[in-house]
């Protein structure tokens, strides 16, 4: 019997180069290819990022290869090797091509985590449906972690992070309680509110207890990167959400991207560009806490998901 256990670890992926934008970007469209003025719209938002697509690419891989380490250090895991592939969601290798390496490798038991802290049918409900019917189809065990929002490491990484940023402004001379937080995450269709989806509850739930164990003294929930569809989207969006203080004449805002666990797209572009541009119109501050990325403390929260998820589906 074999005593490896594969990793399925899931992402929402991103182009390999600036030459794969258009292949990635269709895939997204499912099969439909963007129009020229859209595929230049993205194409000129990763070229605005330092290093453009690259370094995204490069840090999920990192992440994949810490995690498989801190698994492997893990006492728990003696008599065991754990083995992480990755599963994107829109790029090669995508969900499916990681279900199938692991069987082809001899694998029989996995489980799968993904990339984002927070359960949304829309988003983690989605790769995980992927994975299962893919390895339903190899005949591979496969369990998952649904959500770990609120695990005591993450919330410690994070909290962390808002601390050190409000560091920065009181030594700038404002002071700390002044300064408004904002908790945001990528937004999603407003019908999941109607389905009972957990994904709003679960941000705030994050949010409270960061803000909470960080001291923060104002914070607020706020969304980001909406979609471009005919159906409405759960708002308030960041940049109208500072337009809002701005008028309560808040000078100083730090964002805390709680639902992006490394730097995407979204937080590169959206927050540190787009954002930044919009609150220097108005005078204002804002600056955004560091990305988890490989952070120990997430490879922590992700390993100790992963053995238990490992354990629980051993015991059935």
């Amino acid at each position: 019997m074999s005593n490896k256990i594969g990793v399925l670890v899931m992402s929402y992926g991103t182009p390999e180069s600036m030459e794969d934008i258009e292949a990635y970007y269709t895939h997204i469209r499912r099969g439909n290819k963007p129009s020229e003025e859209q595929l230049k719209e993205l194409t000129d938002r990763y070229e605005a990022i330092v290093g453009g697509v690259f370094p995204l690419r490069e840090n999920t891989d990192n992440q994949v290869r810490k995690l498989q380490d801190t698994l492997n250090r893990d006492k728990r895991s003696e008599g065991v090797e754990f083995v992480c592939y990755q599963g994107l969601k829109h790029a090669a290798p995508f969900i499916e091509d990681g279900v199938e390496q692991m069987v082809k490798d001899g694998i029989k038991q996995a489980v799968g985590i993904v990339l984002a802290p927070h359960y949304s049918v829309m988003s983690v409900g989605t790769y995980m449906k992927r994975a299962q019917a893919k390895a339903d189809e190899m005949g591979l065990r496969i369990s998952f972690v649904e959500s770990y929002h609120l695990h005591p490491s993450l919330i410690e990484a994070l909290s962390k992070r808002v601390s050190a940023k409000l560091d920065l402004f009181e030594e700038a001379g404002a002071l700390r309680d002044n300064v408004r937080v904002l908790f945001s995450a990528h937004s999603l269709p407003e019908r999941i509110l109607s389905m009972g989806d957990p994904y709003q509850d679960q941000l705030l739930q994050t949010s409270k207890a960061v803000a909470e164990q960080a001291k923060v003294g104002k914070w607020q929930f706020t969304w980001q990167s909406a979609g471009r569809t005919h159906e409405p989207w759960l708002g308030p969006d960041i940049l109208d959400t500072l337009q809002a203080l701005n008028q309560e004449q808040v000078e100083d805002v730090l964002v805390a991207p709680i639902g992006f666990v490394s730097d995407h797209l979204e937080v590169l572009y959206d927050l540190d560009i787009e954002a930044k541009a919009v609150a220097k119109e108005m005078d204002m501050r804002l600056e955004r806490i560091d990305s988890l990325n490989s952070d120990p403390l997430y490879m922590e929260t992700l390993s100790d998901c992963v053995i238990k998820a490992w354990e629980q589906a051993s015991a059935e």
